[in-house]
């Protein structure tokens, strides 16, 4: 048997283990290294060719910036775009003045007493629109300088409303404002003695009648075609015991449907059939839209005093501030009108009655008018 004999040391043994292992790793460094190289000049082949697409695209921009700075229109046309682009904020945030009349015809008392209103401003920028005026009031009937005319207009305020809501198509479908027509050329609303206030649908009208219905039953007003629709609900023809499908539908809940109708958002009728289930008691309601939502807190007289119009009639002179819905103004709230406390009016008469409101500031009493400085003046003998 042989035997084989070792005649390396063991050092020289680890010696030459380690250079294999020094070999193997500078092996693989260099193939890290060259990989490394290869994927830099991958990168840099990208970066240039990304490089020269962003010149190009960049010469392309510089081109076409210097075609549209070359219009002349273009500030115009960007400020249109603009303002296009922000109508919906524009139409939510806008507030309609003029709605500042009807709720001053609105106010004006219906019996004789009368209030003429001397000076007027309305903040619309505050938290809550406010009316701050001066104003005279006559009794026109003796003691003609009577405070209870004034007590009378304060409370009066508590129970004024207003009410808004669409117009709406036989199928619900909402009708743009545009479209409607809800008084005369003389700002007078019309209006049924018997069957109560309405507006026409110019149904024929470009945008004004989106379902192409033609069934509707029509009618000619200053030259247009046009449907009538009631603002005011027709219980008697729109509530039957038992519908017939297809005809005008109103339930007891004051749900309307199958006829076109104004959808109001203040005011809700509801139906009572206990004593006849075929003529029920109806009762509008509207407990949210207040005029001056705070009560006696939103009425604030702030000076009154005796004095003589411009007509030398004993007049109680006041000066008020109303603090007001800030519903009332808002363009977004369509078809808004005010109703007055006695609530048989719903809509306002007519704008000419604006002019009587106003009139000149009433004086004070002269240091020898008697009559003008006593609150139980008897106006019979002003003159």
């Amino acid at each position: 048997m042989s035997k084989e004999i070792n005649l390396v040391p063991d050092i020289k043994d680890e010696m030459i283990k380690t250079l294999k292992l020094r070999n193997f790793i500078f092996f693989l460094c260099l193939v890290i290294a060259l990989a490394s190289i290869g994927v830099t000049a991958i990168f840099g082949l990208i970066a240039g060719g990304q490089q020269l697409a962003i010149e190009g695209k960049k010469d392309a921009i510089d081109q076409l910036s210097a075609k549209l700075n070359s219009y002349s229109d273009l500030n115009d046309f960007l400020t249109i775009k603009d303002q296009l682009g922000n109508i919906s904020t524009l139409t939510s945030n806008k507030q309609v003045f003029s709605r500042t009349f009807d709720f001053l015809l609105a106010l004006k008392p219906t019996g004789a007493d009368t209030i003429t209103i001397s000076e007027l401003s309305v903040n619309l920028d505050a938290e809550k629109p406010t009316f701050t005026f001066e104003a005279q009031a006559n009794a026109n009937k003796e003691p003609f300088i009577d405070y209870n005319v004034l007590d009378a207009f304060k409370k009066s305020m508590k129970y004024m409303r207003y009410d808004y809501g669409n117009y709406v198509t036989r199928e619900g479908e909402v009708i743009p404002a545009y479209c409607m027509i809800e008084s005369d050329e003389n700002g007078n609303a019309f209006n049924d003695e018997s069957r109560g206030y309405y507006a026409y649908w110019t149904i024929d009208a470009e945008g004004c009648n989106k379902t192409k219905s033609k069934d509707y039953s029509t009618e000619e007003f200053n030259g247009q075609t046009v449907v009538r629709i009631w603002r005011t609900p027709q219980f008697s023809e729109w509530y039957k015991e038992n519908p017939v499908e297809g005809q005008p539908k109103m339930t007891l809940s004051g749900e309307i449907s199958n006829v076109p109708h104004f959808k109001s958002n203040c005011i809700k009728y509801t139906g009572d059939n206990r004593e006849s289930s075929a003529n029920p008691k109806w009762t509008p309601v509207n407990d949210t839209c207040l005029l001056v939502p705070d009560g006696d807190d939103g009425i604030k007289i702030t000076e009154s005093s005796n004095g003589r119009n411009a007509s030398d009639e004993l007049v109680l002179r006041f000066s008020a501030i109303l603090s007001l819905s800030k519903e009332i103004y808002k363009f977004s709230n369509s078809h808004l009108v005010a109703i007055p406390p006695s609530g048989k009016r719903n809509v306002t008469d007519s704008y000419v009655q604006v002019q009587a409101m106003f009139g000149e500031r009433a004086a004070d009493c002269a240091e020898d008018d008697i009559d003008c400085k006593s609150n139980t003046a008897n106006g019979g003998n002003n003159g």
